[in-house]
């Protein structure tokens, strides 16, 4: 059932930004992405899935976030032409009766949820409104399902189409907490390449590291900043920019061992990055400290920008590059090791030039937003057998 009608005489409301359509025969594919409003990586892939595309139209669906106002942003992706809505994050059954009342309003064919927990209230609220196909995409290795949310996810799986990992460990780890395999499938992250243009010649570029990351519990700034302490007992005092929002808790903790160790002049918390690709242009180095990853967004995105990409050798990164040939991977919160390798590339310059260059590369050739979007669209015209 799509929906109740209006009654005679009377007009459904419809939300900000898309308008009804009567006949399913005279438009495209249209496909609810639901994620998220708190601009982690799953919402800037729910964002690069959007817009215009040839055969589909979209829908952009926030969860508001308690620490964040989406409305500066929601009206930047407004004026690039993308259809948004936001719904309220403080209830989930409040969240569920929002999105169910948004598809029956703008009729999806599909409904993506994006991201745990949302994926969880994103399907409930596709099933409610009878949307015809559901996809769950998972991205990150690591989430607290806990006891009831993990029945609940084996549950809708069995109602959902397809379940998207961004990367092979992720897609590994979904089935073995019990999603069923066969519907288990992995489409690698992509990013929109034209963004990440901005990048210098190598000798032009600053003596820095850039670190692309939103402070949370997942993220090891930590291991960088003490990273950063080592260099500097060298004398090496290399700028370190920490590039990202997120929990206020973890930044004051890592602003607090910046000040312990006698770094804070040299690590810069900046926040939130308006123009993250000048930035990631102008510097050498490009660092993902962190305990586990998805797919680590960041680091390809300063890959793209013709840094020397440095992540830490765990789940997620390990797919991103490969070491000392696109990249470098470093022992988990091992931060000698990751002053010495920092150490090295300053002082090899040629090297640090050339694993640059073929991490740029790598990521042209496999990270494209054109291939993850296209890869997506044959997922949405060719539904799982026995779905």
């Amino acid at each position: 059932m799509r929906g109740a009608k209006p009654a005679p005489g009377s007009k459904a409301k419809e939300p900000h930004g898309f308008a009804m359509k009567t006949s399913q025969e005279a438009r495209p594919l249209r496909v609810l992405h639901f994620v998220s409003g708190g601009f982690s990586g799953a919402t800037q892939v729910a964002i690069d899935l959007c817009g215009q595309q040839p055969g589909q139209e979209t829908l952009l669906v926030l969860r508001r976030r308690a620490s964040i106002d989406p409305a500066p942003r929601v009206a930047q992706l407004r004026a690039q032409g993308l259809q948004v809505e936001v719904v309220p994050r403080w209830s989930h059954t409040v969240t569920i009766m929002a999105l169910k009342r948004i598809c029956h309003q703008w009729k999806p064919d599909v409904l993506v949820a994006h991201g745990f927990s949302e994926h969880l209230w994103g399907r409930y609220a596709g099933l409610k409104a009878g949307v015809p196909r559901l996809i769950q995409v998972e991205h990150n290795v690591r989430e607290r399902y806990g006891f009831w949310r993990l029945r609940k996810s084996l549950w809708l799986a069995e109602r959902t189409e397809r379940i998207i990992g961004v990367s092979r460990a992720v897609r590994d780890a979904l089935v073995r907490l019990g999603h069923p395999a066969e519907r288990c499938t992995v489409v690698l992250n992509g990013i929109d390449l034209s963004r990440w243009t901005q990048g210098r010649p190598w000798d032009e570029r600053e003596d820095a590291i850039v670190m692309p990351a939103r402070f949370a519990g997942q993220k090891d700034h930590f291991t960088l900043i003490r990273a950063a302490a080592l260099l500097a007992e060298q004398g090496l005092r290399p700028t370190i920019y920490l590039a990202g929002e997120g929990k206020s808790s973890w930044r004051q903790r890592a602003e607090a061992l910046a000040r312990k160790l006698g770094v804070d002049q040299q690590v810069r918390f900046l926040g939130h990055v308006s123009n993250l690709p000048e930035l990631l242009g102008r510097v050498k180095l490009c660092v993902l400290s962190t305990h586990y990853e998805g797919l680590g967004l960041g680091l390809i995105e300063g890959m793209a920008s013709g840094c020397c990409g440095i992540g830490t050798d765990v789940e997620g990164v390990q797919e991103v590059l490969t070491h000392g040939e696109t990249g470098f991977l470093v022992p988990h919160e091992d931060a000698q090791a990751l002053a010495q390798t920092i150490t090295s590339l300053f002082q090899d310059p040629a090297t640090a030039s050339r694993v640059a260059e073929a991490g740029q590369a790598h990521v042209h050739a496999v990270f494209d937003r054109r291939r993850m979007r296209q890869q997506y669209l044959d997922l949405f015209l060719q539904p799982a057998k026995g779905s």
